[in-house]
């Protein structure tokens, strides 16, 4: 201590205090490159209808639309399938539907069973977890919230899509529908009172509470928004920002389905939902639109409540942001209002990246797919690879860097070997009966005209033939789609 009294002036001195508080330049560099936590959101049912994406004109999304300006946004994403459950059950695991044969409902607990393809598959919060992240999770991340023991510390499911009124408010949920048929939770109106009533509110809370803990390790946040599923309930404040006499309304076209193959027609085939052509006889289409265009508002402010708490929060500055939702919504086109197909409506859904070390202000515009937010995360975090993976990481899209054209596509799957593929110009659909559609999104983007037999796009639908899956598993033993029976008697038939 009398040398470092003698020498306190000297430049000799500033080094040795230096070396002995452990101030040198290496354990700098160690703190540079601690790794990025990860903000998961996922937004059940939400389609394009986003400012950021022109989805709607009449919609007001200016949580989402900062978060996009923040980031990068890739306009044309496609889920898996369009369907809840086996959506989240690709996203989460790495794998197509067409893989794992589970194109239907499925109880998260039952994803990872005795099927070949997901008896030891890590689901993508294992994953981080495995590699050093402390891992929590609340809402609908899986289709019913996450299979047991996936998070580190978990918030809990949603249970159901409340909270609902005494009565159903429009719609009985059983529309036209016969024997064989379910009852869908399809209902719209001003309900509950406020805000503090809603699930999604207490799930921000919960995301709340924790960006505003420490933490000896990175850490991987999922939190799954349930509106704007239905029913479309939330309370009257957000209805009123979208009178309803302004609204525009989707496009229609009458004989949209004239030229539609069977099993299209099958799958399709959705009589418990309002059909468009009710909607206008009973003067409800507007109403339809203005409840669903309330709960994006709705749920717009909730995911900005988070994002602001990200904001204010210690790990503002190293913190990786997804934003995806498992498929789209058709508001009317095709005829209905309902997900449940291969068209464009059904499948496109905002995905975006924002926060550590991701550009700003960036619109990709080709295709992707939801299948790549496992492998996109995992490089972005500077983690090793899951070799399991069937997805294509898009950090080299983000960052500027060159990707191979030929992978700039998404197929879409919806039951055994019906697929939809979608490039930057077409969606070719084909169905297990070798029934298909062909639509040009440069000349036809509502895509009213199905081009599949037109002679001089023979090899165009060739080209996009050759994208489709060569696995085309069974069903999933677990898997089921009750509501429609053209997925129970396909499942019946191909599992003989």
């Amino acid at each position: 201590m009398n040398l470092i009294f003698k020498l306190q002036n000297s430049f000799l001195t500033v080094i040795l205090l230096a070396f002995l508080s452990g101030c040198h330049p290496q354990s700098k560099k160690e703190e540079s490159i601690k790794p990025p936590n990860v903000l998961f959101i996922a937004v059940d049912d939400l389609n394009n209808w986003l400012g950021c994406m022109n989805g709607h004109p009449n919609t007001k999304t200016p949580n989402l639309d900062k978060l996009a300006s923040e980031g990068v946004l890739f306009t044309h994403a496609y889920c898996q399938a369009p369907l809840c459950g086996p959506s989240r059950a690709s996203l989460m695991s790495g794998l197509r539907p067409s893989t794992t044969g589970i194109y239907g409902m499925i109880d998260d607990n039952k994803i990872r069973s005795e099927n070949p393809a997901t008896k030891d598959i890590v689901f993508l919060p294992e994953y981080f977890r495995n590699q050093g992240y402390h891992t929590m999770g609340i809402g609908k991340l899986f289709h019913e919230h996450a299979p047991e023991g996936a998070f580190d510390e978990s918030g809990g499911r949603i249970r159901g899509f409340g909270p609902l009124p005494k009565e159903r408010l429009v719609w009985d949920g059983k529309g036209t529908a016969g024997e064989g048929y379910g009852k869908t939770s399809t209902d719209w109106g001003a309900f509950p009172e406020t805000d503090t009533l809603m699930p999604d509110h207490h799930s921000a809370d919960w995301v709340i509470e924790r960006l505003n803990q420490q933490y000896d390790k990175p850490f991987f946040l999922g939190v799954g928004f349930v509106r704007p599923h239905v029913p479309w309930y939330v309370p009257q404040k957000w209805f009123d920002m979208h009178p309803v006499e302004q609204l525009a309304m989707t496009a229609y076209k009458e004989d949209d389905l004239d030229d539609i193959p069977e099993v299209g027609l099958k799958i399709n085939d959705l009589p418990m939902m309002p059909s468009t052509k009710w909607a206008i006889e009973n003067n409800q289409w507007a109403n339809i639109i203005q409840a669903y265009l309330a709960c994006v508002s709705f749920v717009d402010y909730e995911v900005g409540r988070v994002l602001q708490a990200l904001e204010k929060s210690e790990y503002a500055e190293n913190t990786v942001i997804v934003l995806w939702s498992d498929h789209g919504y058709r508001l009317g086109e095709k005829g209905t209002f309902a997900k449940h197909a291969l068209w464009e409506e059904a499948t496109n859904a905002p995905l975006m990246f924002a926060g550590a070390g991701i550009p700003k202000g960036k619109v990709i515009d080709q295709p992707a797919e939801m299948l790549s937010v496992y492998p996109t995360l995992l490089e972005l975090c500077g983690l090793p690879k899951y070799e399991r993976n069937e997805g294509i990481s898009l950090v080299s899209l983000i960052k500027n860097s060159s990707i191979d054209r030929n992978d700039l596509n998404a197929i879409t799957t919806y039951g055994m070997n019906n697929h939809a593929v979608r490039t930057e110009q077409f969606r070719y659909i084909r169905y297990e009966d070798g029934g298909e559609e062909l639509y040009d999104h440069f000349r036809d983007p509502s895509e009213w005209y199905n081009l599949a037999k037109v002679d001089s796009l023979r090899a165009t639908k060739s080209q996009l033939k050759r994208l489709l899956p060569n696995i085309n598993e069974k069903w999933d033993e677990n898997s089921a789609y009750n509501y429609q029976p053209y997925f129970v008697e396909q499942k019946q038939r191909t599992s003989n």
